[in-house]
């Protein structure tokens, strides 16, 4: 049974749901590059993705930012540990920018995917297929 990613009542866990990516990653490169692969067609131009390298052709990724609402979820890379940061625009200005761990970035980032999810049909396939862990 899939957990509805909307606000009925088996509302998604998200704190177990980001428990599930970490331990099933295990590494936060197979992390990013499963974040990216089943959120790319939902979220369009919303998610920029860099990878490393001069032509850019790997499934590598050196850092993916996205975009929902006012905030922006950025992870980069560096040196084999990735720094996350949450930051909140208003009026098109950045006024505020808090780096945290993967797990709040992961928990932050679901929640907000979640709240888009109620109204978007192509975010909520996207959260449905991170939940049940196929590329639909």
């Amino acid at each position: 049974m899939v957990p509805d990613v909307g606000n009925g009542d088996q509302e998604l866990d998200l704190d177990l749901l980001a428990s599930s990516l970490r331990a099933d990653s295990g590494d936060v490169r197979v992390l990013l590059r499963a974040l990216v692969s089943r959120l790319s067609d939902a979220l369009g131009d919303r998610l920029a993705v860099e990878r490393p390298g001069r032509f850019r052709k790997s499934d590598e990724v050196r850092q993916v930012s996205i975009r929902l609402g006012d905030d922006q979820f950025d992870a980069t890379v560096e040196r084999g540990v990735v720094v996350c940061t949450i930051s909140r625009s208003s009026g098109g200005i950045r006024i505020r920018s808090n780096r945290v761990g993967i797990d709040e970035w992961l928990r932050q980032l679901l929640g907000a995917l979640r709240d888009e999810a109620a109204t978007t049909e192509a975010t909520r396939v996207a959260l449905e297929s991170l939940v049940i862990g196929n590329n639909t």
